[in-house]
């Protein structure tokens, strides 16, 4: 993928982050609702670090975490994609899927949509053999949309998160996977 280029779904594009999303994407990063199975907010210096961190990455890397905006209004809602994890764990080296969007577009299937067209780049134009995505244990509504993306889960990938301290009630992880059918 190039950074002019983005992926459509019916109701959602994916795209490369502009600067208009700043702000849209410090207020969710800031919002206790989407925040909660992570340690902390994000203040605004952070989450445009973030960002930065983003472009960079899909720039050297080809793959990333794309804005992601309703198509019928442009509206920036979060943000879908692949990354490769910046920790070392039992099943890395591997490529997560993630997203992360604003509270008011839960519950309508968008996560869904819009990672089931990354999981489809991933697997037909990245030929990506596995991808896999990790969460708090407690994120039932982030397991809800790994289960419908078709990932399997085994409570023995169950992981401590390496970027959480000890102790912390966020810090136990589940892993979940997807294996691409094409590929051996």
């Amino acid at each position: 993928m190039t950074r002019s280029s983005g992926i459509e779904t019916p109701r959602l594009f994916l795209r490369p982050w502009q600067d208009a999303d700043r702000a849209p994407f410090a207020r969710m990063n800031a919002d206790p609702r989407v925040m909660e199975f992570f340690p902390a907010l994000l203040s605004t210096e952070q989450s445009n670090a973030w960002i930065d961190r983003s472009e960079a990455y899909m720039e050297q890397h080809g793959l990333g975490f794309l804005a992601t905006e309703l198509r019928a209004t442009g509206e920036f809602i979060g943000f879908i994609g692949l990354a490769v994890p910046g920790f070392e764990a039992a099943f890395t080296p591997c490529v997560e899927i993630g997203w992360r969007l604003t509270a008011e577009h839960w519950g309508r299937g968008l996560a869904t949509e819009g990672a089931r067209a990354i999981l489809r780049y991933g697997f037909t134009t990245l030929a990506l053999r596995e991808v896999v995505a990790f969460t708090a244990t407690a994120n039932q509504r982030s397991r809800r949309v790994m289960e419908k993306l078709g990932m399997t889960y085994n409570p023995a990938d169950d992981f401590d998160h390496p970027k959480i301290p000890a102790g912390h009630p966020l810090r136990r992880h589940v892993l979940y996977r997807l294996r691409n059918s094409a590929r051996p």
